[in-house]
């Protein structure tokens, strides 16, 4: 079973529409897949590919403060040692502002009246769900959390043991855009690594820190530039970047209107559009296969 990490500089760059069509390439080519959404902070493979949830689980992040009213005397011992401003007060009442509270736990050590309790922070949902392309694991962080490099290893670990049970040969992991946390849990430990990039000077900064990030974890990376006929000379300097770092480019795809309308009507896009656009996207997921011996 092999891991492909998909990501990009930034959001918007086809990444997702990419992995769609991968997967439906992967279904007319026999090829047993299960996908991983671990964009969790902005999920939207969902959207594309419509899963049915057969199993939601509770994802914790560590603890959060509570003061019971009962017992709180008002002595303000939470309040003078709190160095996170998490505790409020109003009207002689003492409570726990749940956003600020960052879970050390020292309220509870200080307070005489034993008024304060630490409870598990509910951090979100992660889902285990059917496709008409294969299993897929995906996620929805609460608003305002946090930790969500711990959430992409849970995604990715259940969708890599999903693939162990079920006899699939690749796991295909729709990654979030950037460097952080989440990439980097997304990204260690993979086969290969496709980084969607746009022909624009903003567009090979990401690429650039992207390809940083393969090549710290040992991870071999290929580049695709979508819409690179926008502007060709930013596309030339991409492909000079690659060639000089020695990244092979997977394959260019051209601008097209009939890829944003694939989106509008929830499709992927090479099960929508037809011609030269599909075919550099087959390309491209041959290229893939080649690399990855699927």
């Amino acid at each position: 079973m092999k891991t492909l990490t998909v990501i990009s500089g930034k959001g918007g760059t086809g990444k997702t529409t990419l992995v769609a069509s991968f997967a439906s390439l992967a279904k007319r080519e026999g090829v047993k897949i299960v996908l991983a959404d671990c964009d969790v902070d902005a999920p939207d493979l969902y959207i594309l590919l419509k899963p049915q949830v057969k199993h939601k689980e509770l994802f914790t992040e560590g603890r959060v403060a509570r003061i019971d009213p009962e017992k709180c005397t008002g002595c303000g011992e939470c309040y003078s040692h709190c160095r996170f401003e998490a505790i409020l007060v109003s009207d002689g009442r003492y409570e726990v502002d749940p956003m600020e509270c960052e879970g050390c736990g020292v309220c509870e050590y200080v307070c005489p009246s034993d008024a304060v309790e630490m409870r598990v922070r509910e951090g979100g949902y992660w889902f285990i769900s059917d496709t008409e392309y294969g299993p897929m694991v995906h996620a929805r962080l609460g608003i305002g959390q946090g930790n969500t490099g711990r959430l992409v290893t849970t995604v990715r670990q259940a969708a890599e043991e999903i693939a162990a049970q079920t006899g699939a040969s690749m796991v295909i992991v729709d990654g979030p855009p950037g460097i952080g946390c989440p990439v980097i849990a997304s990204v260690s430990n993979t086969d290969l690594v496709l980084i969607v990039a746009e022909p624009t000077l903003s567009g090979i900064h990401d690429m650039e820190r992207a390809l940083t990030l393969a090549f710290h974890f040992g991870v071999k990376p290929l580049v695709c530039i979508n819409k690179y006929d926008l502007n060709l000379k930013m596309t030339g300097e991409i492909e000079a970047f690659c060639r000089e770092a020695g990244v092979e480019i997977a394959g260019k795809i051209p601008f097209d209107q009939s890829f944003v309308e694939a989106l509008a009507y929830l499709k992927p896009a090479v099960e929508y559009v037809g011609g030269n656009l599909a075919l550099k996207i087959e390309s491209i997921w041959k290229r893939i296969r080649r690399e990855m011996e699927v």
